[in-house]
């Protein structure tokens, strides 16, 4: 059986708590070292040459309705295809049928 910790030892732990905590978080600040502004970026491309993103989302969504537009018009052929085909078929079935009869 675990011995329970004493009523004067908690607050005690808890107050510990308290200062450490924010004390790791200004060691850890302090130690690192700031991002200068005039650090080289690697790879990255400047802001002036690059468009922005409401421009990116403007091309992607004239991209997607392009597209639409393009699977739409294909659908309506096809239908219209398949619909001449049907009416096609059953003239074909009504001519050979009054033929028969």
């Amino acid at each position: 059986r675990e011995a329970p910790i004493p009523k004067m030892l908690a607050p005690c732990l808890l107050r510990r708590a308290v200062f450490t905590v924010p004390l790791v978080f200004v060691v850890a600040l302090l130690v690192t070292e700031p991002v200068r502004a005039d650090q080289e970026a690697g790879t990255a491309i400047p802001a002036e040459s690059r468009p922005c993103v409401d421009c990116h989302a403007f091309e992607f969504m004239q991209r997607a309705l392009q597209d639409l537009k393009k699977t739409a018009y294909n659908l309506d052929t096809r239908t219209e295809t398949l619909l001449l085909q049907v009416e096609k078929r059953n003239l074909c079935d009504c001519v050979a049928a009054n033929l028969l009869n």
